[in-house]
């Protein structure tokens, strides 16, 4: 993949802080007063055992998920859970961050071009003859612009999901919310997926993984945050972590991810 320009923020600032974050479906609590900074420019990965949270707080991020309450900063767009929430005030968080997905959410009726060339219209603003030249630089860039007129059902998973990031990177994100994005995919595809996602890293693009790829979370990410039950438990150095975890639920999740 040719190398994908980025436009992080200036060195110093903040791009994504959390703050208080909390999150109950009835008396089931989700989030419990999640606090997380990350700096522009940086990977950050988000592990720990199903049901810890990590989804949510990435859904939350961008409010496709409306936290209880806390507050949520992107790229300056802030935002109080606690008050009335304006379309307005929205659009332009959402903007900021784009998101993709476990299991690709491309529309099956569609070219893998409209796929692309739609959201840039609709939220952009782009003339059609715009996006459409805007998304094949990008699905060449992604090696894929042989499928822009096929449907998504012919092509590949890990196509699919390469398709998907380009479709969020259209949009201009300053920053990049992956939730899984390999694990719908065979081990020998989600390769693929990585490595577009170690290019992104190296071009400087902001981006919070939730990811079980162990190798990725210790070697490309530069803070590694760990949830249980809701809550950060750990974060801070992926080696150090991942060599000499401090807090025993973490040590007893890399036992279990580790020796599969």
């Amino acid at each position: 993949m040719q190398s994908i320009a980025t436009d992080p923020l200036t060195t110093g600032q903040t791009a994504v802080r959390v703050t208080n974050l909390a999150k109950a479906y009835g008396d089931h609590v989700v989030l419990r007063d999640v606090s997380l900074e990350v700096a522009p420019g940086t990977v950050t990965a988000l592990i720990g055992p199903s049901g810890a949270g990590k989804s949510t707080l990435l859904r939350c991020m961008n409010l496709l998920e409306r936290p209880d309450r806390g507050q949520i900063e992107i790229c300056s767009h802030r935002i109080d859970a606690s008050k009335a929430i304006s379309a307005k005030a929205l659009a332009p968080l959402r903007r900021s961050a784009g998101m993709v997905f476990q299991h690709f959410n491309l529309f099956p009726h569609m070219t893998v071009l409209r796929n692309i060339s739609l959201p840039q219209q609709r939220i952009l603003g782009r003339s059609r003859e715009e996006a459409d030249t805007k998304s094949m630089e990008l699905l060449a860039r992604m090696g894929l612009a042989d499928k822009a007129k096929q449907y998504p059902s012919r092509c590949s998973g890990g196509q699919q999901q390469r398709i998907a990031i380009a479709r969020a990177l259209a949009l201009g994100p300053e920053v990049m919310l992956f939730d899984e994005p390999t694990s719908a995919l065979d081990p020998e595809v989600g390769v693929e997926v990585l490595e577009v996602m170690k290019e992104l890293a190296a071009d400087g693009m902001t981006m919070i993984v939730v990811t079980h790829e162990m190798g990725f979370a210790e070697n490309v990410s530069d803070t590694l945050v760990v949830m249980a039950d809701g809550g950060i438990i750990e974060q801070g150095d992926p080696q150090r972590i991942m060599r000499d975890p401090q807090h025993e639920r973490t040590r007893r999740f890399l036992r279990a991810v580790l020796e599969r």
